[in-house]
């Protein structure tokens, strides 16, 4: 039986009681206080390792979080681990133990198709890269009347530099029959077995499985925290893809060049910035029509990616795992916020937001609105689409160098997600933050004020012992009664 969400109902009752019929709300927050108290649709998640390597150590952690209460763990399926020998041969032998394991204590699974790569990014202990024949098999494949190459299905930064973490968005439809082909042999493998435990199904949608491009990540130099990050928009693809996009938008070059003030003489002018840095420094990036038109196209065309590879893996799962929400994850991206040299960047180069919106008004999410509505592309369809967004234990610290606005940005989704009907999940960002009151303080405040529906621990062993296990405890205690 599909799972009704409390939060639809709530947010037609609120808007019922908000003024005269067809009224909206005044801009302004819309606190919708702990939706999870009580909620049937309350989750309380933990991650598995990365990679299982000490078998007694987690089997003694399952015990111990099973035993205050934990619903499900969340298990990163390695694209590049069980099809990483050959195209089309799939080796399930680790993830048979691992699933065994978790369900013999009772629990339930969340395993996470994760299409990325591990190792490089922030507590990475393992590393699975994607599978080599990838690049190999597609080298030789024009699309668009791009010939790929080795790299051609790779991000390409304003740096020149190409990012193997993942496959970019601009490729979808060179690539989606690999994903369905992965979906499909997890379903053969697992639809039977499994078919009530697995109570939802991840979906990697970019690096670090997150729905955003490789801004700050390790192809390129200076990129890192706090940063604004490079952009990911200079791949033959993504630069043909703006050509014709703009082209749709305007109809015409002559068009381009009046809305723009430029007089670029053919559509293979049009491009991304040429230079990236002045682009940010002059904040041109919000203040000219041709900036704001490439973020706009930027940022549509992750979302657009986000829906492709999500409704493929919706349709190829078919009525297996009837139980199974499908999930998608957004980062919490809360260093230079405030920055005076560039406000918002490191959110615009990770692809997060608009920026011909007002990025102060909460009508807009701040300018999340697309990432945060992505589900409701789905509504009406045979699984519900969830949304967990990261961060949740984390303080502001608008100083520099940081100019970090997490807690604030936890607010802004929650808002948003409230006013837009869409199921909303956390995660604690870091794994330290579940380890001290004060992360487990910020992340009740989440749940109190801001309609979070469930929580996923980053990990489990954080929370099997300790300051973790104790809090987690009581949090799961207060938001499910009966636990």
């Amino acid at each position: 039986m599909r799972r009704i969400t409390v939060v639809l109902s709530a947010v037609g009752l609120l808007l019922a009681g908000a003024g005269p019929a067809g009224a909206t709300p005044a801009d302004g927050p819309v606190p919708p206080g702990p939706v999870a108290l009580g909620n049937p649709e309350f989750t309380a998640n933990v991650m598995a390792p990365l990679k299982v390597t000490d078998w007694p150590a987690f089997e003694a952690d399952l015990e111990a979080v099973a035993g205050y209460g934990v619903d499900a763990v969340s298990v990163d399926v390695w694209w590049g681990d069980v099809e990483g020998a050959a195209d089309n041969r799939f080796d399930w032998a680790y993830y048979d133990r691992v699933f065994e394991a978790i369900t013999a204590e009772g629990l339930d699974l969340a395993p996470i198709l994760s299409f990325h790569q591990a190792g490089g990014n922030v507590g990475d202990d393992y590393t699975s890269l994607l599978p080599s024949w990838l690049w190999e098999k597609y080298a030789d494949v024009t699309h668009r009347g791009v010939l790929l190459g080795p790299t051609g299905l790779q991000h390409r930064s304003e740096q020149g530099n190409t990012s193997a973490e993942s496959v970019q968005g601009w490729a979808d439809r060179v690539v989606m029959g690999e994903y369905r082909d992965f979906t499909r042999a997890f379903e053969r493998q697992y639809g039977d077995r499994y078919a009530e435990e697995v109570v939802e199904v991840n979906v990697s949608l970019g690096p670090s499985g997150e729905l955003r491009y490789p801004s700050y990540n390790q192809h390129d130099e200076g990129t890192g925290y706090p940063t604004r990050g490079a952009l990911q928009a200079y791949s033959p693809l993504a630069v043909r893809d703006l050509q014709v996009q703009t082209l749709r938008r305007y109809g015409s070059l002559e068009a381009v060049n009046r809305a723009w003030g430029t007089d670029l003489g053919s559509v293979d002018e049009i491009g991304p910035p040429e230079d990236a840095e002045a682009f940010f420094a002059s904040l041109a990036y919000r203040d000219t029509q041709y900036s704001r038109d490439f973020v706009d196209w930027y940022n549509g065309s992750l979302v657009d990616h986000g829906e492709r590879v999500l409704r493929t893996v919706i349709r190829t799962l078919g009525q297996d795992f009837p139980e199974a929400d499908i999930g998608y994850k957004v980062p919490g991206i809360h260093w230079s916020m405030t920055n005076p040299a560039h406000p918002r960047a490191a959110e615009v180069t990770t692809g997060l937001v608009q920026t011909s919106v007002d990025l102060d008004s909460w009508e807009t999410g701040h300018g999340y609105q697309r990432v945060v509505e992505l589900a409701n592309r789905f509504d009406g369809g045979r699984r519900e689409v969830v949304l967990h967004f990261t961060a949740l234990e984390m303080d502001d610290q608008d100083v520099p160098p940081q100019y970090s606005l997490a807690q604030t940005l936890v607010e802004w989704v929650g808002d948003h997600a409230y006013r837009a009907g869409v199921e909303l999940k956390g995660e604690n960002a870091l794994a330290g933050g579940v380890r001290s009151d004060e992360g487990w303080d910020n992340i009740e405040e989440a749940f109190a004020t801001w309609g979070y529906l469930g929580l996923t621990v980053l990990r489990m062993d954080d929370v099997a012992s300790g300051t973790g296990q104790r809090r987690y405890a009581e949090f799961i205690a207060e938001y499910r009664p009966d636990a």
